[in-house]
């Protein structure tokens, strides 16, 4: 059986989510509308509205921000909107950020299509097949330059969008299909607005391949895994293990959550500096700082001497700098130019010497502070199990940093709600208000 063929039984089948995959999906819809609605002005958000709402929006589907738009091109902008921050979940397996290619591809189908599959359901399979094809195309791809988001996002964005349309195993297959001939994404355009363009354009395939497929359009079967199929022509390792238990035990719950507005890769050396400056360490004192990572980071979050805010997002001496110095990583407006040129950060950016230690886990850094002549050190594993009672918490707590409380209130009580029979349509009400104000208001 061929790879779209297996995936498409799964897609189109019955879903039997436990309560703790349902949770997170919860979980991460939640997050991804909170960072969604926080990104609206952003300039590629912006740019990528502007885009959309220059067209025919017949039936169209909410935008983030305000407006709407004919189906892919609201994907589009709702993917490249909840990833311009950089603030969403990460998935360890897939290598990259799910819930920005899956969820404005399935909402943006919901809106438009009239009756639907159910919207749980449909994001609970798209979120996994996103994770599955993530970790059959594994490492390989990934370190060749693919940006796992754009290229496996968008056969979980597909997946999501064809499980909306009620599509049968026959017509997912293909959909999935001609996911493999439109499906990219290049770590080339981490720190540029490529990165968050590369979610919504996977958004944006998920929809019209979908569409596609229900409309007839048929595609090569082994497109995916074929001799010339999109793994063997993208790098990918092949690791077919990716999809024991499909359907059977869910991988999506390993979701990491950010709660630094920056980089995941930069996390674990946050949390491990976090831990030695609240024992006392003063910035002042600093003589050397040493960051230990995987090297494979290297390639991804460590630009040395970043100018612009967005640049400071992917660079560990001047995170650290920030981190030890007292400056609030979770702010989004501590990653500015401003911050990149003040002289006390850039001198403490320069003590900071980033290693690399093959023996790391990819969730894993080590730090080593040098302070007044002594030396304090630590090491922190984001992928540590965290109570996910602990992660609503949090998640809650960063919305509410974001919109306000009263708004974050309300989005979460609309997310809460999408099972209920006028529930998707309160939700996307919400993500369509242009201010806070509003969004508490329909509250």
């Amino acid at each position: 059986m061929t790879i779209a063929r297996t995936l498409a039984d799964f897609a189109s089948g019955p879903v039997n989510a436990d309560a703790r995959m349902q949770r997170f999906v919860t979980l991460s819809l939640f997050d991804w509308a909170s960072v969604g609605l926080a990104g609206t002005g952003e300039p590629v958000a912006r740019a990528a509205r502007d885009m959309a709402l220059g067209r025919d929006a017949a039936r169209g589907a909410t935008l983030l921000g305000g407006g709407r738009a004919q189906a892919a091109q609201a994907a589009l902008v709702n993917g490249a909107t909840s990833h311009a921050l950089d603030y969403d979940d990460t998935h360890f397996g897939h290598i990259g950020h799910p819930s920005v290619a899956v969820i404005p591809a399935a909402l943006a189908i919901a809106e438009t299509e009239g009756e639907v599959a159910d919207p749980r359901a449909a994001l609970a399979v798209g979120l996994e097949v996103a994770c599955r094809v993530g970790g059959w195309l594994g490492r390989s791809h990934y370190e060749a330059g693919f940006h796992q988001t754009g290229t496996s996002g968008a056969f979980g964005a597909t997946a999501a969008a064809g499980r909306m349309l009620r599509l049968d195993p026959e017509r997912m297959a293909q959909a999935l299909c001609l996911t493999a001939t439109r499906a990219a994404g290049l770590k080339s355009q981490f720190g540029t607005m490529g990165k968050p363009l590369n979610a919504g354009f996977a958004a944006e395939v998920g929809v019209t391949s979908a569409l596609l497929a229900r409309a007839g359009a048929t595609s090569a079967p082994d497109a995916i895994e074929g001799a010339q199929g999109f793994g063997p022509t993208h790098v990918g390792s092949a690791e077919a293990s990716a999809f024991d238990g499909l359907g059977r035990e869910w991988l999506f719950p390993d979701i990491s959550y950010k709660f630094h507005a920056c980089c995941h890769g930069l996390h674990a050396m946050l949390e491990a500096l976090r831990e030695i400056r609240d024992g006392g360490v003063n910035a002042a004192e600093i003589e050397s700082v040493t960051v230990r990572t995987h090297p494979r980071w290297l390639a991804v979050c460590n630009q040395p001497e970043p100018a612009t805010g967005l640049q400071a997002k992917f660079s560990y001496r001047l995170t650290a700098a920030m981190m030890l110095a007292g400056v609030d990583t979770a702010a989004l407006d501590s990653y500015s130019d401003a911050t990149c040129a003040r002289a006390d950060l850039r001198a403490l950016r320069d003590r900071v010497r980033v290693e690399t230690d093959e023996g790391l886990s990819d969730s894993t850094a080590e730090v080593s502070v040098i302070a007044s002549g002594r030396i304090h050190e630590a090491r922190h594993d984001i992928l540590a199990p965290i109570d996910p009672a602990l992660i609503e918490r949090r998640l809650r707590d960063k919305s509410a940093t974001l919109l306000g409380g009263a708004e974050a209130e309300a989005l979460w009580r609309a997310v809460a709600g999408i099972d209920e029979a006028e529930g998707l349509a309160r939700l996307t009400a919400r993500l369509g208000a242009r201010t806070g104000q509003s969004l508490a208001r329909d509250g």
